[in-house]
């Protein structure tokens, strides 16, 4: 299960398939997807569609190596409890600030579930359509079971996919959370364009004259108006730390490391601080 599943997410979506599917035939899928026998993997409108190679055997008369067409899609969300679902993404800035940054909550499975009654993960057999032309009726058959592992590949490589299989594009998802008032503050953050220094007649900032209120109260003037509350709020959980760093995602096209990207970025800056 390693080599096709190195995030959590893509370990989850393996056991949701293990919890309710033959472990044998998970097996011989495994071996299928190791051995390369899926090609022309497409994923078109939320359907998976690849040709796998299927295996000779002179007993059953099949001399020469069969290419079976498999077809597997996801039960889609409605369009009612995707608008749903995204205004409860939207109002939450962990949700907003994560998903815009490319990466997956890994507490949002349980919100679908305990806030909206949705999975976003497979969560029974009835969960798939799944089609094959392989002449073994079983489902799923090894060809579909061997593209279920490429799948969970995928899906480390790119989480919303996730998203797209439930029928809400990757695209769409960040337009939606981007209307949203947090979507906003954060994509000011994306999209602050570098500006050229430009020379200052100095660098302290020049005082500037004015009038002396002639009715001063002195409890007022050292006290102030208004008390400082004893106790400020605490917003260090509004900040985004990294955001460039983390705008690539864990995995990004450049990083071949079998390790989140983010999570050694973010050890090797944690040292950094420790050190200086």
């Amino acid at each position: 299960m390693s080599k096709f599943s190195k995030t959590w997410w893509g370990k989850r979506f393996i056991e949701a398939l293990e919890s309710f599917t033959d472990s044998g035939r998970l097996s011989r899928g495994r071996s299928y997807a190791n051995n390369g026998k899926a090609k022309e993997y497409k994923i078109t409108k939320g359907k998976i569609t690849a040709k796998v190679r299927g295996s000779v055997n002179p007993y059953f008369g099949v001399y020469k190596e069969p290419l079976y067409k498999t077809e597997i899609s996801l039960t889609p969300i409605s369009q009612e409890d995707w608008e749903k679902a995204i205004a409860l993404l939207s109002s939450q800035a962990s949700f907003v600030s994560k998903l815009l940054m490319n990466e997956m909550p890994d507490n949002i499975e349980e919100v679908f579930y305990k806030k909206l009654k949705l999975h976003l993960l497979p969560y029974n057999s009835k969960d798939f359509e799944t089609d094959c032309s392989c002449p073994d009726w079983s489902n799923p058959c090894k060809h579909i079971a061997g593209v279920y592992y490429l799948i969970a590949s995928e899906i480390d490589r790119d989480p919303f996919l996730l998203f797209e299989l439930r029928g809400l594009k990757k695209e769409k998802l960040h337009q939606e959370l981007m209307r949203s008032p947090l979507g906003q503050i954060l994509s000011q953050g994306l999209t602050t364009e570098n500006l050229a220094p430009e020379p200052a007649e100095s660098y302290y900032t020049k005082p500037v004259l004015v009038t002396a209120n002639s009715n001063i109260n002195q409890k007022e003037f050292w006290q102030g108006e208004k008390r400082i509350p004893e106790h400020l709020p605490d917003n260090s959980s509004n900040t985004i730390l990294a955001i460039v760093v983390k705008k690539a995602g864990d995995y990004p096209p450049f990083w071949h490391q079998d390790s989140s990207f983010i999570e050694v970025m973010s050890d090797f800056y944690t040292r950094i601080r420790k050190t200086f």
